[in-house]
């Protein structure tokens, strides 16, 4: 059955105007009056409905169901990663999305490549939520992962102890006194937090001041991996490792 993101209410049992951002890929498929959909609001679980009505700008459905699915990660896993240039942060957030991510902090540091503020990086950000909506479809999630607002580091790490809520952040380094990842202490932490640099990596202040603020350096092996690469790599670890 086809599913889609409709970030609305869905009572049980009423008949729903569905927003125009579900209208439009609803018609890319086809469909018609009469067919079973699975929607999900992003807030966890799943709703049956079926169309009754479309035009060419609306589409109504009445809800019959529904399901308390969840497939969230066992541990919260959170990015705080250094944007990749180009499109490679569009699929990072794809293939998070898929992973089982529960939040992406897009970040900027000395080496950062790619800046956003104002406009541009709203424009951004609401674009990257889309991406995480169609993943979430794709994927089976009933659950959006948070995208925040791009940060600068050292603001970022500033505001870090106060909102980390019992999290353990590893920041991934090649530094000589880095560990590896499978061998972490992050022991019973209620979740993991990624913090991951640019493409010519963090510098060594900015190493420095991460650890000031309790991140412990971990590493993911002997090579030197892409950003986006880093980022699913470390997922795959914290998930596998819960």
């Amino acid at each position: 059955m086809s599913r889609f993101h409709a970030p609305c209410a869905l009572p049980l049992g009423q008949v729903v105007d569905l927003p125009a951002a579900t209208v439009r890929h609803m018609q890319v498929l086809r469909l018609q009056p009469g067919d079973e959909v699975d929607l999900f609001t992003g807030q966890g679980g799943v709703h049956q409905a079926r169309i009754v009505s479309m035009s060419r700008q609306q589409i109504q459905v009445t809800v019959t169901g529904h399901r308390d699915e969840e497939r969230e990660t066992q541990r919260p896993m959170h990015l705080a990663v250094c944007m990749p240039a180009n499109d490679r942060m569009d699929w990072l957030v794809e293939k998070a999305t898929e992973l089982g991510v529960s939040r992406i902090t897009p970040l900027m540091s000395s080496r950062s490549v790619l800046r956003l503020d104002g406009e541009r990086a709203q424009r951004r950000v609401a674009h990257w939520q889309g991406i995480a909506a169609h993943a979430c479809a794709q994927s089976g999630r009933n659950r959006l992962p948070l995208i925040d607002a791009p940060v600068n580091l050292t603001q970022w790490l500033a505001q870090w102890p106060t909102r980390q809520g019992g999290a353990w952040l590893g920041l991934l380094s090649l530094a000589p006194q880095a560990q590896a990842a499978s061998a972490a202490p992050w022991g019973k932490a209620q979740a993991l937090c990624w913090l991951i640099g640019p493409e010519g990596g963090f510098s060594a202040e900015e190493e420095a001041l991460a650890q000031a603020h309790g991140a412990t350096p971990v590493y993911l092996g002997e090579r030197i991996l892409r950003v986006e690469t880093a980022a699913l790599a470390a997922l795959v670890t914290g998930q596998a490792l819960a």
